[in-house]
């Protein structure tokens, strides 16, 4: 029999049981849901905007970050946190295709708040989809409801992120990759600058992504076509062949922290930064979809009279994404540490 010496230890026991109960209660039925932490840890989602908020007043770029984060989490083995668990050099953290990602401290400092107050109840999975969430309305973008209830994986591989697209894939070979995860057309066009540093609307990416684009698209070491031709004496002036790989350069140049369409502009005129931009206008059916986020922007009527918003559909995508593999139920856990499994 239990022996607690004090009221506040058998209060708080009771509490951590309860939750640990709540949780099991609606985690078995196995979907998410917005609200999830309502009952077990009401302030789980504002302990989080809060992390976000005081680390983007830091630095700007953070909200970037924590997108591409994201992204690259749910792409491998589903939206787990799979990326989070730091097991040396065999882990995801180490895949080439995840060079730069970033934010691991901000979801850990999110964690530690959260196991303060609700110990073991909010996932560090959830963490990343509401820290991105956060992060992408701090530079004005759309606020958007996150279905909670994910469940943190126990396998982080570098060999299970081998397929991760990549900055100067081919958009056929992007749009296979996107599909191969129930990803469309469209949401490539909305998703793609998630994947790179920065947001392709926001942030900054590295020269060391630029080189091939710069300096080896075609054979005998020509530029890519698709830049616009001051543009190109522009970006080699930032990005100099075999010079400094991490210098940053904006991917918008227009509005580089403000989440807005004007990336959609800039591939139309050649004035994309990295290559995965602009292979957008090589493929008919994703040049179809941009231009109709150009023609919003300027109001333009489609021929159906309908206009697409970006921000509302980018908000459906980042929950689609979101939905990607989810672990809920008995599966998996909810690490006490997002970098290390329990």
């Amino acid at each position: 029999m239990l022996n607690f010496k004090s009221p506040k230890a058998l209060v708080f026991a009771l509490i951590i049981i309860y939750n640990l109960l709540a949780a099991s209660t609606v985690s078995s039925q196995g979907q998410l849901q917005v609200g999830f932490y309502s009952k077990t840890c009401p302030n789980a989602e504002s302990i989080v905007r809060s992390v976000i908020q005081k680390t983007f007043e830091r630095d700007p770029g953070s909200a970037a970050v924590l997108l591409r984060l994201q992204f690259h989490d749910c792409y491998v083995e589903g939206c787990d946190a799979s990326i989070l668990i730091d097991n040396g050099e065999e882990g995801e953290r180490k895949a080439s295709g995840n060079l730069g990602v970033g934010g691991f401290e901000i979801i850990e400092e999110a964690k530690a708040k959260l196991e303060g107050i609700c110990p073991g109840v909010v996932s560090c999975a959830d963490i990343v989809a509401l820290a991105a969430r956060d992060g992408v309305a701090l530079v004005k973008g759309p606020f958007y409801e996150v279905p909670t209830g994910r469940r943190d994986g126990k396998v982080s591989s570098k060999s299970l992120a081998d397929n991760l697209p990549e900055v100067d894939d081919s958009i056929q070979l992007l749009k296979s990759k996107f599909r191969q995860k129930g990803l469309s057309d469209r949401d490539l066009v909305l998703l793609i600058g998630v994947l790179f540093p920065g947001g392709h609307t926001i942030g900054l990416t590295a020269c060391f992504f630029m080189q091939a684009r710069l300096y080896n698209f075609t054979p005998g070491g020509g530029s890519d076509p698709a830049i616009n031709p001051e543009f190109l004496k522009q970006l080699k002036s930032k990005c100099p062949f075999q010079g400094d790989p991490n210098i940053r350069i904006p991917l918008d140049p227009v509005t580089d922290f403000i989440f807005d369409d004007q990336i959609f502009f800039n591939i139309k005129n050649g004035f994309a930064v990295i290559a995965s931009d602009a292979r957008l206008y090589d493929d008919e059916n994703t040049k179809r979809i941009l231009e109709s986020y150009v023609s919003s922007a300027v109001g333009n009527s489609s021929s159906s009279g309908s206009l697409p918003s970006f921000k509302a559909d980018f908000a459906k995508a980042m929950v689609k994404m979101g939905n990607l593999g989810v672990k809920t139920g008995s599966e998996g856990e909810i690490r006490r540490v997002c970098a290390a499994v329990n």
